[in-house]
């Protein structure tokens, strides 16, 4: 268990943190969530120890031990990778050393033998004569085949050595584990054996993250770091989320007699503990919902953007057809012989473990790039808005406020009114339309693209990782926008719930053409595990 005791914490003015008074016990998975710039990452490095707080304190029981996610990717290149993982438990590690040193040494003493057998106990005790073959197993659950285990980090891969340092994290059974987004660059594979392990964990988690699949399969509580306080809830993400929205409702219907309310939540904790699973964490979580009572859920503070894309007309059968696309950049072949044909009703989430054929394809449909070989053609009733992954062109040397950014982008010369209507669905209300688009954050800039697309009245929307960048709000804001379109889409997204909730169709980008299907995402991940 770890306890945080009156702990406060300012950068200057800014106060990120007062008075927070909370447990994490045993057996639970906290998702520590808030808007961006809330302080999450610097929690959680003020419960590692990495930052100390202004007032207050962290207290680990005794005996106990914590991981934490190492983020820096380039700090180990000199290290073999099996060596790093088990390094993750720094008291094990040491005493496999020092005793293998003292086994090295040519004059070989009684005190060394007794130093020795003292070291040999205690390595016995931290299952130490298992540690190379754990360090193993949870390589190969990650990914990392074994012919890389002896290998430098160096020689490993970015996303390569993203997967060994989490398996560092979780190496030993440590007694609290902290991880700071740890789905990013991970495969589905290994998104998926994360899951499995941390539903499995019987120890302390605490995960900050932006997957919202990630979220809703792991935690059996939220922690909503709001105002500078933090609060637990319990359930996973879609429960806090829908249930902070039930109690905006109740306070926003005074009148309404207790009983009225009583019954509401009474189904709305039963819709959701219907829909637990068999798996032990969702167990468990089954029974703390049954448990909650009226005053447990309270409104949420967080401001929503509403993302609402209007076509300016409606789109007619024919929207788009693709013949053998081909397209070689720096002497690499990235797409190659890619057909197909966009219906009217068709939101396909591009799929593929290349992300440059994604953003290629992307790219050339949207008239940015032009192909080698092939060709495309659009309908004569559609119009496209393309989201770019990288938007730095749009916004870099930009001396303009936002209100006259977004004009430059308006089909007509719209009032200020008008484009500050645009602007205020996406936050940015009173004087923060007035801010300089240069200065914009990388949350802030998806936002203003967000109410160009929006603006444009396209039929056809071409989004490249939307997601990135984005708070947990703003995901679900646009997730919901994308899901209530009239309209064609193509998108891309690492978002798990992003892409099923969302896509009706799935175009995987192969060496050589395309897998297409007309399947969820789900089903589409059933497929490629029972291949």
């Amino acid at each position: 268990m770890i306890t945080v005791t009156n702990v406060s914490l300012r950068f200057g003015d800014r106060k990120l943190f007062e008075d927070v008074n909370i447990k994490f016990t045993p057996g639970n998975c906290y998702g520590l969530i808030g808007a961006n710039g809330a302080g999450k990452s610097t929690f959680l490095k003020i419960l590692s120890g990495d930052i100390e707080a202004q007032t207050g304190d962290v207290h680990l029981q005794p005996g106990q031990r914590m991981a934490v996610l190492k983020q820096n990717h380039f700090e180990y290149e000199e290290e073999i990778v099996l060596d790093l993982v088990m390094m993750g438990h720094k008291r094990l590690y040491e005493v496999m050393k020092e005793k293998d040193a003292i086994y090295m040494k040519p004059d070989f003493s009684d005190e060394d033998g007794m130093k020795a057998a003292e070291l040999e106990g205690e390595f016995a005790e931290m299952n130490g004569y298992e540690a190379e073959s754990d360090a193993a197993i949870l390589l190969k659950g990650l990914g990392i085949d074994e012919k890389l285990h002896q290998k430098k980090m160096a020689e490993l891969t970015g996303n390569e050595k993203v997967k060994v340092l989490l398996a560092q994290a979780l190496f030993g059974n440590p007694d609290v584990l902290l991880l700071d987004e740890p789905t990013n660059h991970l495969d589905i594979e290994a998104i998926q054996w994360l899951e499995e392990f941390l539903i499995n964990f019987d120890n302390t988690v605490i995960v900050v993250s932006h997957d919202r699949h990630f979220l809703n399969k792991v935690c059996t509580h939220i922690a909503d770091l709001d105002f500078g306080k933090i609060q637990i809830y319990v359930g996973n993400y879609d429960f806090w989320y829908e249930s902070s929205q039930l109690a905006l409702k109740m306070a926003q219907e005074q009148n309404k007699k207790k009983e009225e309310k009583i019954k509401e939540l009474q189904a709305f904790v039963a819709r959701f503990s219907a829909n637990a699973s068999k798996s032990k964490q969702a167990t468990s979580r089954k029974k703390l919902l049954d448990k909650i009572e009226l005053d447990d859920i309270k409104p949420s503070s967080r401001k929503y953007p509403y993302v609402h894309f209007k076509p300016n007309r409606e789109i007619g059968n024919d929207v788009l057809q693709v013949e053998g696309l081909t397209k070689t950049i720096d002497g690499v072949k990235v797409l190659d012989n890619v057909s197909f044909v966009l219906n009217k009703e068709d939101k396909v989430a591009l799929v593929g473990t290349k992300e440059i054929a994604k953003t290629t394809l992307l790219k050339i449909l949207s008239g940015e790039m032009e192909p080698d070989s092939g060709s495309y053609k659009w309908g004569i009733t559609t119009s496209q808005a393309y989201f770019p992954k990288d938007n730095a062109k749009y916004f870099e040397g930009v001396n303009v406020d936002l209100v006259d950014w977004l004009r430059q982008y308006s089909p007509e010369d719209q009032t200020e009114t008008f484009l500050r209507g645009f602007l205020g669905r996406m936050l940015f209300s009173g004087e923060e339309a007035k801010k300089k688009a240069n200065v914009l954050s990388g949350g802030e800039k998806v936002r203003c693209m967000l109410s160009k697309m929006m603006l444009s009245g396209a039929n056809v929307l071409m989004l490249d990782d939307p997601t990135n960048h984005l708070d947990l709000e703003s995901i679900t804001a646009l997730n919901n926008g994308l899901i209530n379109f009239k309209g064609a889409m193509l998108f891309t997204s690492h978002d798990h719930q992003f892409n099923q909730s969302i896509a009706n169709r799935i175009i995987e980008i192969k060496d050589t053409g395309v897998f297409d299907k007309e399947v969820t995402y789900d089903e589409y991940i059933e497929l490629k595990t029972n291949a």
